[in-house]
């Protein structure tokens, strides 16, 4: 059969298998910038305290990543990737207060779409508002997180949304601690989570680049497991 077109008219669409090795190239791309710039620190021997009391070998602040222009440009242009691959039509992009509000709104910028950012608890002033910004019925919205750790804050920003009317189609973070309490919150939401790195894909670039020894795998995967009771002494 006789085509009008040249072959290089046709789109190439990648296969799963080319698609999880990009996706394993991210991962482990952005794993080694956020380390480089110790938006991630590792301490095994010196554990931290988070806000929630938790002791953690593990800290993650990607508000660092606004600090440095050509990684926060790089984060800003793979978000905007990953919600053209992963959502298609999008009419909004909503951030989580506070760590995501820039985040968002880069990535809502890059898009040219309408965006909103949602607070932990409604303003105790004013309209008391919850969701700041304006959102119409019906819409599709795509929620930017900074990281996802229980995974509590996203999901109550996805509910707020879903009142309002509108239809969360995922979520998209730059990080995610990967805690099955949090895998399977997400499921039972039904929301997707993409993320551009993870917990395992740090622990390797941390072990390939002699960040971390190969003993301390061991502690950061038992932390990993159940981080409420993780006892920092065994």
């Amino acid at each position: 059969m006789h085509f009008p077109f040249s072959p290089d008219f046709f789109i190439f669409v990648p296969s799963y298998k080319t698609v999880n090795a990009v996706m394993k190239t991210l991962e482990r791309l952005f794993a080694e910038k956020l380390l480089k710039i110790k938006a991630i620190k590792l301490q095994p021997a010196n554990p931290f305290t988070w806000a929630s009391g938790w002791k953690s070998p593990f800290y993650c602040d990607n508000r660092k990543i606004l600090s440095y222009p050509s990684l926060r440009n790089f984060m800003k242009i793979e978000i905007t990737r990953l919600i053209l691959e992963k959502f298609g039509q999008v009419d909004a992009i909503t951030g989580v207060a506070t760590g995501a509000i820039p985040q968002g709104a880069l990535v809502a910028d890059a898009l040219n779409l309408p965006f909103v950012y949602v607070r932990s608890t409604p303003k105790d002033h004013g309209l008391e508002n919850l969701i700041e910004g304006e959102l119409r019925p019906g819409m599709k919205v795509v929620v930017v997180e900074d990281l996802v750790s229980t995974g509590g804050s996203s999901l109550k920003a996805v509910e707020a949304i879903r009142r309002d009317g509108c239809e969360v189609i995922g979520v998209v973070a730059a990080f995610t601690y990967s805690f099955p309490q949090a895998v399977k919150a997400f499921k039972d939401a039904k929301v997707p989570l993409v993320t551009l790195t993870n917990y395992e894909a740090v622990l390797e670039v941390a072990l390939r680049t002699e960040y971390i020894d190969e003993e301390d795998i061991k502690t950061l995967q038992e932390w990993r497991k159940d981080p409420a009771n993780w006892d920092a002494g065994k």
